[in-house]
This record gives C-alpha cells, structure tokens and sequence, in this order.
C-alpha cells in the first residue's frame, strides 16, 4: 500500500466516521417529547458532533495531502469543488449554526417544568434549516468524490 493509498483510506474511513453521524443529529433531537428528553438529546448531539468534528479535520487534512502528493487534482473540476464546498460547509459551524443554537442551550438550561416550549421549536427550526443545508453540501461533496464528474 502507498501513502497515498493509506490516505485514501483514511479519508474514506474519516468520511463515514466523522460525516455519518452528522446526518442524524437533527434526527436525535426531534423525537423527544419531554424538556428532559430533549436536554438528553442535546447531550447525545453533542457527543456525536465529536466525531464529526474529527472526522470533518482528518478530511481535511487528507483530502490537502492528497492534493499535494497528487496537484494535478487542483486541476480537477471536481476536486476544486468539493474543496470549496467542503469549506463553505465547515463555516457554517460558527457563522450560522453556533449563533442559533445558542439560545436553545439557554433555553435549556433555563426551562422549569417538563414541557417543551415553544420557543423551542421556532429557534430549532430556524437552526435546523442551516444543518439541512449544510449536510446537502456534504451529500454534493460525497456525489463529487465518487463520481468525478469534470
């Protein structure tokens, strides 16, 4: 195996690992019904976006050093994309999701009784909405990565 094989592999595993979990986080914390399930939930999310910050810098790492060992690929329509792409996604983290899920983490910290407020749903709704974005750039980046297209 080259290193550069070795990267590919990285890079496929840092994928599944570090991309996977992503697509489930609005997931887990649709499905609670009480305060205290949705605090658990946010627990849970929080865990998981561990891996996918891992996983989202080991991409990044190996996808640049495969570039490096090969530049051709910056010549590539595809790889320049899914580049860019993967960019704009990774800054949506603290330019649109962190500012919005901010107040829901007050929210949560400060809401007495069992119910789920409704302020709830209008900022996780506005919250969510970015995440769907941002994972259909990371469903283009992948389509991108397999097909090559240009």
């Amino acid at each position: 195996m080259t290193f550069y094989e070795f990267l590919v592999f990285i890079h496929v595993f840092s994928a599944i690992l570090g991309l996977g979990p992503g697509f489930i986080m609005i997931y887990v914390v649709t499905r609670a019904e009480t305060i205290t399930e949705l605090r658990h939930a946010y627990v849970i999310r929080n865990r998981l976006h561990i891996f996918v910050m891992v996983g989202g810098t080991s991409l990044l790492i190996t996808g640049l050093l495969m570039g490096a060992l090969h530049p051709y690929l910056f010549s590539q329509g595809w790889y320049v994309l899914s580049l860019t792409l993967f960019l704009i996604a990774l800054a949506f983290g603290p330019i649109a999701l962190s500012p919005r899920s901010r107040p829901i983490k007050a929210l949560l910290k400060e809401h007495q009784g069992d119910d789920i407020p409704e302020a709830y749903y209008v900022l996780s709704k506005r919250l969510f909405f970015y995440e769907r974005i941002e994972n259909t750039l990371f469903l283009i980046v992948i389509a991108l990565m397999i097909l090559k297209p240009f």
